[in-house]
Formats: C-alpha cells, structure tokens, sequence
C-alpha cells in the first residue's frame, strides 16, 4: 500500500466526456470527478487519496453520508462515475479555511491529522495470522507510491524494470547469524515476526519453497550480515485472485519480488532490479521471481497501459491484471519520496472490480 499523505495540490480542469454538472480535477495523474464550475485550472484544493478513512463530521460536510466504501460507509475508493474513474476526493474542507494552500504545498504540509483522516488498515484473517515475536533484526519492507500520485517520480528514458503486481500477501523473511524471522507487511511495520509454525501460511510459503535455503546462499555471494528475501504468497483463500493456486495447499503460490541485505556497517542496499531474476536464477536452489512484464526506457504512457489487462501468473489470463510495479534498472534514491525509485500503477479494472478483497 502506499503512504497516506492529505496534502493540498493545484488542480487542472478538464471536461467530462458523459456529463454536463461533472467536471474532472486532475492531481498528478488521478482524476476526482466533481460538480461542474467548483473549480478552474490553477486552483488550490487538498487531495483525500484512495484507502483513507474520514470521519464522520467530515463525511457529513462534504456530502458524502452512505456513499463512502467500508461497513461505515468512511472509506475512500476508486469508483466509476458516468463512465469516468473518479480515484480520491478533491475538497477544500471548513476546518482549512483561510489556510494559504499553496504556502502548504511548498511546506509539503499532511493535513490528515488536522481533519481526523486516518489510513485503512485491512483486516488480518485468522489463517494469515499467528503468535507473534520481536524481530527486532527482521530486514522491513517499504510502503510503495502510486506514479499517479507523484508523476515526476521517474525521468523519461531512464532505463526501467516493470514486473507484475500479483494480488497475495506480502512475506518478509531475513535470515541473521543468530537465526531467522517471517513476517508479514503489517506485522513487520510494527518490528513484529510470525512465530515459526508450519501450519501459517507464510511458514509454509517460506519453508515449502525452500527460501532459507536460499538466503544463505544469497548470504554468501553477497558477504551479508543478513538477507531479506521478499515475496508475495498467493492463491485462492488469499485474495479473491487466485492465479490457480490454493493457500490452503501445502505449498501455496509464491513468487519473490525484491532481495535485500545488509553488512556488518547495517546499511541496507538492495539487489538491483536488472540483476534480480538472474542472481534468483543463478542459485541451486531456484525461487519462483514475479513475471517481469517490460524492460527499457521509461515511458509513461506505455507503463499506464501495460497495468491494464490480464494476469501472467496462472499462465492461463484467469483473471485481470492488479498492475505493474516500476523500479530503475539500477537502485537509485528518488528525491520526489524521498526513498527508493519504485512506484506502482494499478489498474482500473482492478479497482474497480466487485467483491475485491484486500488483506495485508
């Protein structure tokens, strides 16, 4: 999931195509459908991204009691209005005004505190939880941002790798001197591990793949302190995708989709993406890697229309496509997030699909 940041943004107006009260407010490359005439281009507004939850005052405020996502009816999703993907909310809430909004854009100001916005946090299944430990060592994995949301994020023809982004629960694992942790995303935000248990899910990812095994090796080639192995765990009990495989098998489906590590200094780096599929492929003990979709110059458009589509994984197009997932072909820092040069784009389809599950 990507960062929740409530900021204010300068808009450009554009028409829409199917309605005459509807206009489209562009930040970044999102587009909010709203009423026609409540702004022109060059105006101040904040931008409320997808996955944040409003409170209720505010949902009152802007008009939007019983027609928010969620059992309260307070989430912000994508949705489809005359046709048109409406993803966020464009307002200028009560509680801002007089705020000088362009000054708070300069300051890089988060107003979700200021309105009660938090983020959406999914619920854990009990088959995807499990007694947890301090992983104090455990090597943490990163929020990614949307390239909708921050378009200058990559330069055009910087030399890009694009995988697809498989719709599972993401599986941390490190392997230390003293030992070795399994995570996943919520947890390991929280400094947190699984304990090891053959019947969780992610164990039996982690072990039914050999992935240890593999770590160490990495370990080796590298002359890590500690390896991270990252990957998605998917199949049908997972997600409401599930590309062919069954969690509740032995060996639930599994693909790897970034590799970390670190030296006796503790700085983190992490495996380049142009190298990532061949270091994999290069050990004895042979890792399922995400389907690398595209490889060259970054180009905006094509990326846009590559998240779109169907699946690669099940080798069968079962199911529609979440997106892709865009990092330089060499690691590089992003002075736009401020962290690494990886952003998503996710598709249409896919958010707007019906009966979509969204575990962590």
């Amino acid at each position: 999931m990507s960062t929740l940041r409530v900021t204010a943004e300068q808009l450009a107006v554009h028409t829409h195509p199917n309605a005459d009260a509807l206009e489209l407010a562009q930040v970044g490359l999102y587009r909010a459908v709203v009423a026609k005439g409540r702004y022109k281009d060059g105006d101040w507004a904040v931008y409320i991204p997808e996955q944040a939850v409003l409170p209720p005052d505010l949902v009152d405020e802007l008009g939007l009691t019983g027609r928010l996502a969620g059992a309260d009816h307070n989430r912000v999703k994508a949705i489809r209005l005359r046709g048109e993907l409406s993803q966020g909310i464009v307002c200028v809430p009560n509680a801002l005004a007089g705020v000088d909004l362009a000054a708070a854009h300069a300051e890089g100001r988060d107003f979700a505190p200021d309105l009660g916005i938090v983020k959406w946090v999914p619920p854990i299944p009990v088959h995807m939880s499990g007694d947890v430990v301090a992983a104090g060592d455990l090597l943490p994995w990163i929020d990614i941002e949307n390239i909708k949301r921050y378009p200058d994020l990559f330069t055009p023809g910087e030399p890009v790798v694009a995988t697809e982004k498989i719709h599972g629960t993401a599986c941390l694992y490190t392997l230390t001197p003293d030992g070795e942790y399994v995570s996943s995303k919520g947890f390991g935000g929280k400094g947190l591990g699984l304990a090891r248990d053959e019947k969780n899910l992610y164990w039996r990812a982690v072990l039914g793949h050999r992935v240890p095994e593999a770590a160490a090796k990495l370990a080796a080639i590298f002359g890590a302190e500690r390896v991270g192995v990252f990957g998605e765990v998917y199949g049908q009990g997972v997600q409401d995708l599930g590309y062919g495989a069954k969690a509740t098998a032995e060996l639930p489906g599994y693909a790897v989709f970034d590799v970390s590590f670190s030296d006796a200094s503790g700085a983190v780096r992490w495996v380049d993406a142009a190298e990532l599929a061949g270091v994999l492929a290069g050990l004895s003990v042979r890792l399922p890697v995400v389907p690398t979709l595209y490889e060259g110059p970054y180009d905006e458009a094509a990326l846009v229309a590559l998240a779109e589509g169907r699946e690669t994984v099940s080798g069968t197009g079962a199911h529609l496509r979440e997106g892709v997932v865009v990092r330089t072909a060499r690691e590089r820092r992003s002075e736009v997030t401020r962290g690494r040069a990886v952003g998503k784009l996710v598709s249409d389809a896919y958010l707007t699909r019906k009966g979509g599950t969204e575990y962590e």
